[in-house]
């Protein structure tokens, strides 16, 4: 059975590293560390695992077992963005590859791995595959329902103490938290400003999977009847 790789100093012990270590270094995967992929693992981790799975695989079937690993630990790199927060990861990834001047069956297998681009390389499906393996390991999911309900109202509560905020609504399981905000207590200047300071606040103070989305919503409604 496939274990998830512990430290850098059991990594250092094999072979896998030498093929990875340049990225390890770099602050885009170490960025990887600030971000939760579940409750009790980090993207890093997660990442990690889905290098080595790769690494095994294409080693064990005399494949291209470098850009396996390579393409592993930077399969999740789009989800600490600097820029184009929008775009959905793997693309964001990819971009992050081509720039980084990785290989175009690396930079595909990142794309391609929640099928959001064709796969046109062998690499491709087994980055998918290996991802799954990662996500479906024992305990990699697991949080219970108390855990994640007190999650939501953290951070509905965090929004709801800047002045001015009316309602807020947590969805997408917490990836996105909507705010409203009066028109008469907030100008559009603050609303943009709003957004920023929350968004700093849960990065400070709470620990969640992935990223959260802030969106202020600032509207005036005028309600008349015909009768």
């Amino acid at each position: 059975m496939l274990k998830a790789i512990g430290s850098r100093k059991d990594l250092k012990q094999q072979l896998y590293y030498e093929f990875v270590a340049d990225l390890l270094e770099s602050k885009s995967v170490q960025d990887l560390k600030q971000y939760r992929h579940h409750i009790k693992t980090t993207r890093f981790q997660h990442s990690l695992n889905v290098s080595y799975y790769n690494y095994l695989i294409c080693k064990f079937f005399h494949w291209d077992a470098v850009s396996a690993a390579r393409a592993g630990l930077l399969h999740d790199i789009g989800k600490v963005p600097d820029e184009e927060p929008e775009l959905p990861h793997a693309l964001y990834g990819m971009k992050l590859a081509e720039k980084f001047k990785e290989k175009p069956d690396i930079c595909n297998a990142i794309g391609a791995h929640h099928d959001e681009v064709e796969m046109t390389s062998l690499l491709a499906p087994i980055v998918q595959v290996c991802d799954a393996i990662s996500g479906a390991r024992p305990g990699a999911r697991r949080e219970i329902v108390e855990a994640y309900i007190k999650r939501l109202n953290d951070l509905e509560q965090l929004a709801m103490s800047y002045p001015g905020v009316t309602k807020t609504y947590a969805i997408q399981a917490g990836r996105e938290l909507r705010v409203i905000v009066g028109a008469d207590k907030i100008d559009d200047k603050q609303t943009e400003s709003l957004s920023g300071e929350i968004a700093k606040k849960i990065q400070d103070e709470m620990t969640y999977p992935g990223q959260v989305k802030i969106t202020v919503i600032r509207e005036t409604r005028a309600v008349s009847f015909a009768k």
